[in-house]
This record gives C-alpha cells, sequence and structure tokens, in this order.
C-alpha cells in the first residue's frame, strides 16, 4: 500500500506563545522535521507537511524532499488543515499525526500499518490505554466524504467514530499527550 504521510502543522499556537510549526526542541530541530522524520520511518513513501499561521516562516523548518500545502483557511480549526492535506494527497492511505506529538515514537505510526488492512478502504487510529489519539489511517475511499464532513476544530473525531475507525492500542509505546502548552 502506498502510504502518504501528513503532518499537521497550521494552528496558531495560541496557548504555545505563537504558531505549532515553528516550535523547535532543546536541541534547535524543528518539531515539523521531527514529525517528517518520524513518518518516514513509520514506512511512509513521502509526507506532505500542512502549514498555516506563520507559514511563510514556517516553510524554512520543512525538510526540503517534503511537500508542503499551505491552508489559506487555516484560522477555521483542524477541519481546514485535514481538507487541505487530503485534497493533494496522492496514494492509497495517509498516516496523519499532528506536529505537536514531538514525542512520539515511529514505533507508534510503524504499529498501526503493520496492524491495519492494507487497503484503500482502511481507517484506524492509534489509541493509548483505550483513549483515541495519533495517528490516524485514511483509506483513500474515506479522503471525499470525510472532507465534505469536516467542520471547525475537530478535524476527523466525528467521522471516525460514525465509521467505527479500527483501534490500535499503543499505549505502551507512548503516553499520546500533545504539547499545546508553553515550554
Amino acid at each position: 500500500m502506498d502510504v502518504v504521510g501528513v503532518v499537521l502543522a497550521a494552528g496558531a499556537g495560541r496557548r504555545a506563545g505563537g504558531p505549532k510549526a515553528l516550535r523547535v526542541d532543546a536541541a534547535g530541530v524543528s518539531w515539523v522535521a521531527r514529525a517528517v522524520a518520524r513518518l518516514e520511518a513509520a514506512g511512509c513513501g513521502s509526507v506532505l507537511v500542512v502549514l498555516g499561521a506563520g507559514a511563510e516562516e514556517a516553510r524554512r523548518l520543512v525538510p526540503e524532499h517534503s511537500q508542503v500545502v499551505v491552508a489559506d483557511d487555516w484560522a477555521e480549526g483542524l477541519s481546514a488543515s485535514l481538507r487541505a492535506a487530503l485534497h493533494a494527497a496522492s496514494g492509497d492511505a495517509a498516516l496523519v499525526t499532528l506536529v505537536d506529538l514531538p514525542d512520539e515514537p515511529a514505533a507508534v505510526g510503524e504499529r498501526l500499518l503493520r496492524d491495519s488492512p492494507a487497503d484503500p478502504s482502511v481507517l484506524a487510529r492509534a489509541a493509548y490505554r483505550g483513549r483515541p489519539g495519533h495517528p490516524v489511517l485514511l483509506g483513500r475511499a474515506h479522503w471525499e466524504p470525510l472532507s465534505a464532513s469536516l467542520i471547525g476544530d475537530s478535524g476527523a473525531r466525528d467521522y471516525l467514530v460514525e465509521h467505527r475507525a479500527r483501534e490500535v492500542e499503543c499505549g505502551d509505546l507512548f503516553s499520546g499527550a500533545d504539547r499545546d502548552g508553553p515550554g
């Protein structure tokens, strides 16, 4: 299965003091670059990064071999970023993660790909001690109907529940906690 990795990095990061795509770790490595490396290590053949707030400045932090998509309507919320990604993506499935999960190991994405059907109708997500999280694996068959259902800042949550996305337990690999706040 040809899987494209997707990094959603368009948010304004109000709780963190600035655009999420501009955040870097203590060693100066951008969270965007870390997310791209994670998706590649998990098995994605290509990676697409969705930018929004601070897009022009953030572009320099995106690895050159990644595709950049700018969600002009990023202020609408997560739905705008995901719609932009699905519109620009190609392949059989998309493995979608968030930029504010810098501590997520590649092993989570690897497990999701390994333990899910290699099929364009796949719909699966990582779970952490029974709590759904990211990454999310969206087969191409879901891209159009999911895009049509997206509104506001809720992302794919309602669609995943309604279509009974398969949950792949990854609590032994990671907490699933994002880093929205400062520091």
